[in-house]
């Protein structure tokens, strides 16, 4: 048994002044006043490791020309079969800042240009290979994309939308055409007389929600657009339940959207905040627009959407939402324990209790002062940084 004392310590649930994190290997054994092990140090503060619920780290890679990122499979408007950990080389320097930072733990996708881009992976930033930095407890999820970006790729291959209800109509021909081939199998059609391809399979659980779709969207009426689009299959058939998060949302500047969406269990993974607002989509984008996600009560995390902002600052984030009233601690689950749990990892990762991963940040000071930073950084069990 090892253990580690903290001043204060953010359980990324509560905080527990003058306590121990006695952890044995990998896993924390508790959050005590007492020491049961080994002392390794003593630090002002520690916190659970932070985790981006959404990045394209190791896919657009620090150093490397715009024209070798591979966020964005340019092939086809459809990649079902696409996997964001083939594109991922943990030799991105950018992982070795976010370790430094605390951020131990990424959800990387493709990237916005495609109606479907393909799935996430979830990986330790610390992962010498991609084999061993994936996290194989995640579930799967694909990447979507509404609003400019699916239409402003027209110059790629595959049938392309020119507009909004381009994309949403390319989008239904391919669930109708499913639809079809499953109505036929109902029937008893024999399966060897039916081209059931894997794309296929894999657009039949989206419809029936096995696979979670993570929608990039950041105007309110694309949203609203998305909640029709997904009532219109359930409308067939009650088995037809599209699952879906909202990722971004940052041009919404009113609170009836988040409404609905806390109403419908549908969780925002918000963000990517202090960029700038690039393209007209945008141009509602403020982060006094905190207000509204905040007051519906929706269920959120924070992402930092790398490289637009850089993982290593998605802390720094967090000082809006202090702004409006939140704690520290309260700002600190936000990029622990809330997006460890939309991204179904909760079970192992996301706060400093008994069996999780004992993967935690020690801090000099208080984290959300400028003169502080991290000192030492354990992952698993396993010094990181020091």
């Amino acid at each position: 048994m090892l253990s580690m004392k903290g001043a204060i310590i953010y359980t990324g649930k509560e905080v527990i002044k003058d306590a121990f994190i006695n952890f044995d290997h990998n896993t924390v054994a508790n959050v005590s006043n007492t020491r049961q092990g080994e002392m390794l140090g003593e630090y002002p503060v520690i916190t659970p490791a932070f985790i981006d619920p959404h990045c394209h780290i190791g896919m657009c890679r620090a150093g490397e020309p715009a024209s070798e990122e591979e966020a964005n499979e340019k092939m086809d408007t459809f990649l079902t079969l696409a996997n964001a950990i083939d594109s991922v080389q943990m030799d991105d320097v950018s992982f070795a800042d976010s370790i430094e930072a605390g951020i131990l733990y990424s959800c990387v996708l493709p990237g916005s240009g495609n109606i479907l881009g393909g799935s996430s992976a979830v990986i330790r930033n610390y992962g010498s290979t991609t084999t061993n930095a994936l996290i194989r407890e995640a579930p799967i999820s694909i990447k979507a994309a509404l609003g400019y970006n699916p239409m402003s790729t027209r110059e790629w291959k595959g049938k392309r939308p020119y507009t909004r209800m381009g994309a949403l109509a390319l989008f239904r021909e391919k669930l109708y055409a499913v639809i079809k081939k499953m109505e036929k199998i109902a029937k008893g059609t024999e399966m060897k007389d039916i081209d059931f391809s894997r794309e296929d399979e894999i657009l039949r659980d989206i419809l029936c929600g096995k696979i979670v779709l993570r929608v990039h969207v950041h105007k309110t009426d694309d949203i609203e657009s998305f909640l029709r689009f997904a009532d219109e299959f359930k409308a067939i058939h009650p088995e037809y339940a599209i699952k879906f998060t909202i990722d971004h949302a940052c041009d919404v500047h009113k609170i009836d959207i988040f409404h609905k969406l806390r109403e419908r269990n549908i969780p925002v993974i918000y963000g990517p905040m202090d960029s700038l607002a690039y393209k007209v989509e945008l141009k509602h984008e403020n982060w006094k627009n905190l207000r509204y996600l905040l007051e519906s009560n929706v269920s959120f995390g924070l992402m930092s959407d790398h490289p637009v902002i850089l993982q290593r600052m998605i802390l720094l984030q967090l000082r809006w939402f202090i702004r409006f009233g939140l704690s520290k601690q309260q700002a600190i689950e936000i990029i622990t324990a809330k997006n460890a749990w939309i991204l179904g990892i909760d079970t192992i990762l996301g706060s400093l209790e008994p069996d999780k991963w004992a993967s935690f940040v020690c801090w000099n000071g208080d984290p959300f002062d400028l003169t502080s930073y991290p000192v030492t950084v354990y992952g698993e069990g396993r010094l990181l940084h020091l």
